[in-house]
């Protein structure tokens, strides 16, 4: 009996050793793949490719660990630029991004300074014929016994207004004296010198933002509908607060160009080497701040201004210098090389201004083919039946460019410069003109076929030829509104609206100013979008809203955001 209990006992203990046998290798195997694995795993980040790793770690000694190693191993190991393929796309793609900078920023601005040259050549060329033909509609009207009609239309209105403000602002231009403001500049010191003209270009844009305001008013005040309720100080105020504006932004540009001609005659150039130094300081305040697309737009509206500025302040430099040298051809090669220094700088200022700008608020190129666009559906619009605004005050408002203290300027500059004796003379005169005129008409031609290229480029051609919204915040449209689907309407009525006189809406003469059609743009919704967007007001809530290029205007005058 205890033999076979014994037995019993010995029977189960064998069983267990066996088990305990069986599972060890298991474990073993188990265990074998992962300190293989972690070996493998550690001699791979050490740059040693050896399998047989286990026997060799323990034989490995302190000499292994030598220098000659640690730099072998710093000179063979390899990385794959792929791994992060997205990052390094990314970087390539901002690098052709500053390349194409130059070419897309060059295009624009080219295509704002023949709008400002446009805007300017106005002054020149048919504001004086617009201001004669009314005056002869004026003066021939009641005669012909047509007393129930309008005397002026408001366009010949605002005309005849540019037409005295000019005349009446160039008389007083009569009584400054150009010699004697050049000489009291010239005796100021270089510091001096410098300093008033960064003082100069802030008074130029602040009175620029201030001006287009006043010429508004002016406008709007001496048209306003008899119908409406009168909530103005008359029109006889704000005509002299306008002559006042004109000619104190005149004198003010003619100190500017006053100053940048002494720069130009100083023996030592030192003073034109600060002030072309002022625009690099220009990239300085502007590159390092947070840009969007508005912005964006905003500074290079302003950056036509400034160029088409310069240029003419260039042009009234020249004139005043070869005038002092009898008008000597050998005298302009003298100037010559100076003039194109700062033309150069100017230009190397805005696209490297421009480039970083972009770069660092990772704008593509391709944004300023949209400014094209805005721009040219300015150009377009005014040119339509429903024209709310003439074209040059178009520009004033988008780019803060207000020609006529500019064109009073140059006036009186030419005038004061040349001479006109004798019958020869006159007719030089009169050829001019008619060149002028052929080159503001060739002028507008093309900037109309090239703007209604971009409109259609842009898809805005419905934008073109919406009717307007209803005037005032809180009212709905009228029943008549008729939408229009444009297809080819670009190309056949376009025609028809430039040659046709505007048409005076009825139905919007007891009620607020009209919005302009000009208030929309490609990133804005149309209504049928606003119907279709969820009701939940929790979405809304949260939903940033679009700015629109279009609305930007008087804002644009400093380059700066104004919220």
């Amino acid at each position: 009996m205890a033999d076979s209990v014994a037995s019993g006992f010995g029977e189960e203990k064998e069983t267990e050793n066996n088990d305990k046998e069986k599972e060890k290798p298991a474990t073993n195997s188990k265990l074998r793949p992962e300190k293989h694995r972690s070996t493998l795993e550690v001699t791979e980040t050490l740059g040693f490719y050896e399998r047989n790793t286990g026997k060799r770690d323990k034989q490995r000694n302190l000499s292994d660990l030598s220098l000659v190693r640690f730099i072998s191993a710093e000179l063979t190991r390899g990385y794959f630029l792929e791994h992060n393929e997205a990052k390094y796309t990314e970087r390539r793609e901002r690098v052709y991004t500053c390349l194409r900078i130059p070419r897309e920023l060059e295009k624009l601005m080219l295509f704002g300074f023949f709008l400002c040259l446009d805007a300017f050549l106005y002054v020149f060329t048919l504001l004086p014929l617009r201001v004669l033909l009314a005056l002869i509609r004026f003066l021939t009207l009641p005669c012909c016994g047509l007393s129930g009609s309008r005397l002026l239309q408001p366009a010949q209105v605002c005309d005849v207004l540019k037409g005295f403000i000019m005349v009446i602002c160039y008389s007083m231009m009569h009584y400054v004296d150009y010699s004697m403001m050049y000489h009291l500049i010239r005796g100021q010191s270089v510091i001096k010198l410098y300093i008033i003209y960064n003082m100069l270009e802030v008074a130029d844009r602040l009175f620029s933002s201030f001006g287009q305001d006043i010429l508004d008013a002016l406008y709007w005040t001496a048209t306003e509908p008899k119908e409406k309720k009168r909530a103005h100080i008359g029109v006889i105020p704000h005509f002299f607060m306008a002559v006042l504006y004109v000619f104190l932004h005149a004198i003010l540009i003619m100190v500017q160009a006053t100053t940048l001609n002494v720069a130009f005659n100083s023996h030592n150039k030192s003073l034109l080497t600060i002030m072309m130094s002022n625009n690099f300081v220009e990239i300085k305040g502007s590159v390092f701040k947070k840009f969007e697309k508005n912005n964006l737009f905003q500074m290079s509206n302003s950056d036509i201004k400034e160029r088409f500025t310069n240029y003419v302040l260039l042009l009234i430099v020249c004139l005043r210098n070869m005038e002092q040298f009898s008008w000597n051809p050998d005298h302009l090669w003298v100037l010559f090389p100076d003039v194109c220094m700062v033309i150069a700088s100017e230009i190397a200022v805005d696209v490297v201004k421009h480039a970083f700008i972009t770069k660092f608020n990772d704008i593509t190129a391709d944004v300023y083919s949209e400014y094209r666009a805005s721009l040219a559906f300015d150009l377009v619009s005014s040119r339509q039946k429903n024209a709310y605004t003439d074209y040059s005050d178009s520009v004033s408002r988008r780019m803060g460019f207000i020609p006529l203290p500019l064109a009073l300027l140059l006036i009186r500059v030419v005038t004061s410069s040349v001479k006109i004796q004798g019958s020869l003379s006159c007719v030089c005169v009169l050829l001019f003109y008619l060149g002028m005129i052929t080159l503001k008409v060739l002028n507008s031609i093309v900037l109309l076929g090239r703007s209604c290229l971009y409109v259609k480029e842009a898809n805005m051609e419905e934008k073109l030829f919406q009717a307007p919204p209803a005037a005032g915040p809180g009212r709905t449209p009228s029943k008549g509104k008729v939408t229009v689907h444009p297809g080819d309407l670009l190309n056949e009525n376009l025609s028809a609206s430039i040659t046709n006189q505007p048409v005076q809406r009825e139905e919007n003469l007891t009620g607020d100013l009209p919005k302009s059609n000009s208030d929309q743009f490609l990133t804005t919704p149309d209504e049928t979008e606003d119907k279709d967007l969820p009701q939940d007001g929790s979405e809304l809530k949260h939903r940033a809203p679009k700015k629109d290029l279009l609305e930007i205007d008087r804002f644009t005058i400093c380059g700066n955001r104004i919220d």
